[in-house]
């Protein structure tokens, strides 16, 4: 006969199935609670990184909104400053101007004395001088500095305070077009000259090379730097 502590009844059998299943519940309990706290904290996780993220996000659109609000500044301030300095420059350039012709009538008072004797002395005969001869043909004008003549000569003087290569180019285009606007000189023989307080650098040479006189100040005095045996071109 089997020993009595080895005989399981039907009713230990049961009560170990109970046991097992309740085991099985407390367990499946456990990890519904488990992966519930897991979901919890996975979702708590997620809405504060959602969080965070939004808070970027606002940040960032800050950040933009501030970058722009900058920007739109620094184009007022720099359109403001334009507009300043265009001002500035503008009564800069009319101050220069207004001195700019001031000096050149200076020049022009300085040189006028002496001008028909420098020019009778290179052997044209003139003998009458005009300030700023003005005369409108159409709708052109011309205007010469100092206009000395004669019946037979007239030379034509470009006076400035600081004479440059550009302004004895202009010069030039003037001359053969003299007689059209002033034709009283039409039988004469036209010459041309320059004048200036300043000469800048080659201004003379070129000048004289296109047969033009140079009147430049030398000292106290002013007078022809041509040499003696300068031949001028006429028209």
């Amino acid at each position: 006969m089997p020993d009595a502590t080895e005989i399981v009844t039907l009713n230990d059998v049961w009560k170990a199935f109970l046991e097992t299943d309740r085991r099985m519940r407390e367990a499946d309990r456990l990890m519904q609670e488990r992966m519930q706290e897991q979901r919890q904290e996975h979702d708590r996780r997620m809405q504060e990184h959602d969080r965070r993220m939004q808070e970027r996000m606002q940040e960032h659109d800050r950040r933009i909104q501030e970058n722009d609000r900058q920007m739109q500044e620094t184009r007022r301030m720099i359109r403001e400053m334009s507009a300043e300095t265009d001002k500035e420059i503008k009564a800069v350039n009319k101050q220069i101007g207004q001195l700019g012709g001031r000096l050149g009538e200076f020049v022009e008072e300085m040189i006028k004395p002496t001008c028909i004797a420098m020019f009778q002395a290179r052997g044209i005969p003139v003998d009458e001088i005009f300030s700023r001869a003005k005369k409108k043909v159409g709708g052109e004008t011309m205007e010469i500095d100092l206009l000395l003549a004669n019946t037979v000569a007239a030379v034509l003087i470009e006076v400035k305070s600081h004479l440059t290569a550009e302004d004895v180019q202009h010069h030039l285009k003037k001359l053969p077009r003299f007689k059209s606007f002033f034709p009283r000189f039409a039988d004469c023989r036209i010459y041309g000259a320059v004048a200036g307080m300043v000469i800048a650098s080659e201004a003379d040479r070129f000048a004289m090379h296109q047969g033009l006189f140079v009147i430049a100040q030398n000292g106290e005095n002013v007078g022809l730097a041509n040499e003696p045996d300068f031949v001028p071109r006429h028209w």
